[in-house]
């Protein structure tokens, strides 16, 4: 074994030398971010690794850092260009310097990261997360549910501290048309890493009260486009794709559509815009119950209309119809009458059997239109009997008639007419003498 060799600071001040020489101009490197922290003088400290592609293995890691002039500027460059927070967890592509302190070790000066790499991983991620929940069978559930004719309770999940919370609510509830809507918050944290969790917190939480919503909304409104990137995650993809109610979300940015927009019932810009679609739903329903309403009382009225010709068409051939008829005729014909007043009361009743089935706010509307109807009708019906000659002759009145005409005056009779006079049970002939 030799007796001399070199020291460890002139092996490392060779590799530093080595390193210098081989690796003299900035160089692009791909990596992950593991850790990131910044500490109080600005200064950003990162660890940055690489996975093995079929796995989560980390196969390389190396410690760097972003000097704090740096730094100022390339991280709202950064956030701005990507929607995405430089944070653990994304991959850049970053200009490096190579730096190897004899003390410390290797370490990455990163001067430049690009962020157009970023976007396209992102891209990628969420559209393997889209794959992925395609290939499960799950990713339109949610769209595929049918919305509630009339949304009125709604289901909301933001921050309470949030603007775009209360425009939401004052949206919704200040309507011009005075639609009423029940409403209730579940809070959730909207950006940062607790959000995901909190998110499907709130979802579990509306899950067990389920049956005193008609749809849910996620709503986030205003801040920084960086913090959407708790809504590209699969988990809380997952719970939203299979959830029972309808999802609408609104979480206030232009940029490309998140995991959660994409998978969501609807997906709208902003807080107010899903108050504004909630409102537009009503609208809908209104017009559909205005059409129902109008066709109920076109029907009713036509009805009634129908009835109230027959009876007085039969009121106006009753005297003839009783001449010259025996008492069976003139019972068949009492039972006719019967009978059209009973199916005309019968059809009423069907169709406001018909019409209570329908929903509540139409209730009251035809109730008044069933009672106004069988009102006009038994006034009708009462008027008929009053009119009717058999309740006439029965009590014990007679009606005349000579030459086929009902004799009013005796200044219509002559000496030798002959004079029909009928009563109750019959009708007699005479003759007329003189007229007096």
């Amino acid at each position: 074994m030799p007796e001399t060799g070199c020291t460890l600071l002139e092996l490392n001040l060779r590799i530093k030398e080595a390193l210098s020489f081989s690796f003299s101009e900035p160089i692009w490197v791909r990596a992950e971010i593991s850790e990131l922290r910044e500490n109080a003088n600005g200064h950003c400290y990162l660890e940055l690794i690489e996975k093995e592609g079929n796995s989560d293995g980390i196969i390389a890691k190396t410690k760097a850092m972003i000097w704090s002039f740096t730094y100022r500027m390339l991280k709202p460059y950064f956030e701005s260009s990507t929607g995405q927070q430089l944070s653990a967890g994304i991959k850049i592509l970053a200009t490096c310097t190579i730096e190897y302190h004899e003390l410390y070790g290797l370490s990455l000066s990163i001067t430049d990261i690009d962020p157009t790499y970023t976007l396209g991983e992102m891209a990628l991620r969420r559209q393997q997360i889209m794959q992925q929940l395609a290939d499960d069978g799950i990713a339109y559930m949610n769209k595929e549910l049918t919305m509630h004719v009339l949304p009125q309770r709604i289901a909301i999940i933001s921050s309470e501290t949030a603007a775009g919370y209360g425009d939401f609510v004052d949206q919704l509830t200040k309507n011009s048309f005075g639609y009423k809507f029940y409403h209730r918050i579940f809070p959730a944290i909207m950006q940062g890493d607790r959000a995901e969790k909190s998110l499907i917190n709130a979802l579990d939480q509306i899950y067990n009260a389920l049956d005193r919503f008609d749809v849910v909304v996620i709503i986030r409104g205003g801040g920084a486009t960086a913090d959407l990137s708790c809504f590209d995650r699969y988990s809380l993809a997952v719970h939203c794709t299979q959830f029972p109610l309808p999802i609408l979300t609104g979480i206030g940015h232009q940029r490309d559509e998140t995991i959660l927009d994409s998978v969501a019932h609807a997906c709208l810009k902003t807080p107010t815009a899903v108050a504004e679609f909630l409102i537009g739903k009503m609208q809908e329903a209104n017009y559909l119950l205005d059409n129902v309403v109008e066709g109920i009382t076109e029907f009713v009225e036509t009805l009634q209309e129908n009835r109230h010709q027959q009876l007085e068409n039969l009121t106006r051939k009753m005297p003839q119809l009783l001449i010259g008829r025996t008492a069976d005729d003139k019972l068949s014909l009492s039972k006719a009458v019967f009978r059209l007043a009973q199916a005309s009361n019968s059809s009423i009743a069907i169709k406001k059997q018909e019409i209570s089935n329908l929903q509540q706010p139409l209730a009251s509307i035809t109730k008044r239109i069933i009672t106004e109807t069988t009102h006009v009708l038994a006034q009708k019906e009462l008027q008929l009997t009053y009119t009717n000659p058999l309740s006439i002759l029965q009590k014990g009145y007679t009606i005349n008639y000579s030459k086929g005409k009902r004799v009013t005056s005796k200044k219509s009779l002559q000496a030798g007419d002959t004079l029909t006079t009928a009563f109750h049970d019959g009708t007699v002939e005479s003759v007329v003498k003189a007229s007096k």
